[in-house]
């Protein structure tokens, strides 16, 4: 079975111009874990002046109503994230080490060798509190700023943040093709993949990553994403649309479809606009 982890009350909201207020989070994160979803990436751990979308993570996670069956995560970008995030209770740590130095003095205002730092002594403390953890390897295929990413560097990365309990690359801007996916993917040992479809080669990419030996793909609810740090950087895969890809093809993911459509009509309404998700619209085939 595929797990996914659905990354858009974080990475999907963050994107947003208007900033959604801890409670309605919360109940996203909610009617998400209801469709099944087995991992869901609630909340932020960083600077609410740099993503002030993601202000008041204690408060979202307070007003969740926890499901057996579902890990709740969060991503920490140093210590003290982790220990809000260790405080607030969840269940897994998400931490983001960019490729290229422009693109992590950016997004964490860190080297990348810091940033390396940084996250040794988290998923060490972790390991240590018996908290589950997630390191992604960001602008794992192409930086904004810096072009293409070399292969080498990412391989090598993943190997010193092998002790997270999972390594995930990210297609951060949405620019690699399925080949370089795959290849990737087998070559660094990822066990995750994170797409954006910028270039609308996302849900190609993931399916490449599952023939590379990934087992784990990042997707968002009705498409939503993007990141503040990265210019033209558009949403991740949707979700319900991967999910109707994936089981049309026999690859289970053990996630209510109809739900998840449901999930991102009310989205819908609760933004103000269309999202970039297909399904919700379409309809699933055939219809029932």
């Amino acid at each position: 079975m595929t797990v996914i982890c659905e990354v858009g009350p974080r990475d999907g909201l963050q994107n947003e111009k208007d900033v959604l207020p801890p409670a309605r989070r919360a109940e996203l994160v909610n009617r998400l874990a209801a469709a099944g979803l087995p991992r869901v990436e609630a909340v932020s751990f960083v600077s609410a002046e740099r993503v002030p979308q993601m202000a008041g993570p204690e408060e979202v996670v307070d007003a969740i109503e926890r499901r057996d069956g579902t890990v709740y995560a969060g991503l920490a970008l140093n210590e003290q994230g982790y220990d809000r995030l260790r405080a607030a209770g969840l269940d897994e740590v998400r931490f983001a080490v960019a490729a290229t130095e422009s693109f992590s003095k950016r997004n964490a205002n860190a080297s990348v060798e810091e940033a390396v730092a940084a996250a040794e002594s988290v998923l060490a403390h972790a390991r240590e509190d018996g908290v589950r953890s997630t390191a992604t390897i960001s602008v794992a295929f192409g930086c904004p700023f810096e072009g293409r990413v070399d292969p080498d560097k990412v391989a090598e990365l993943a190997e010193r943040l092998g002790a997270a309990d999972e390594v995930v690359l990210a297609d951060t801007i949405g620019v690699a093709t399925p080949n370089q996916v795959k290849t990737l993917v087998g070559r660094a040992g990822a066990a995750g993949f994170h797409g954006h479809n910028t270039r609308n080669t996302g849900f190609a990419n993931a399916y490449a990553a599952l023939e590379g030996g990934a087992t784990t793909l990042d997707s968002s609810i009705g498409g939503l994403g993007g990141c503040p740090f990265a210019p033209r950087a558009t949403g991740n895969v949707a979700t319900e649309d991967l999910v109707y890809m994936l089981e049309g093809d026999g690859v289970e993911t053990g996630v209510d479809l109809d739900a998840l459509i449901a999930i991102s009509q009310w989205l819908e309404g609760v933004l103000g606009r269309p999202l970039e998700g297909q399904l919700y619209r379409a309809g699933r085939f055939p219809s029932e």
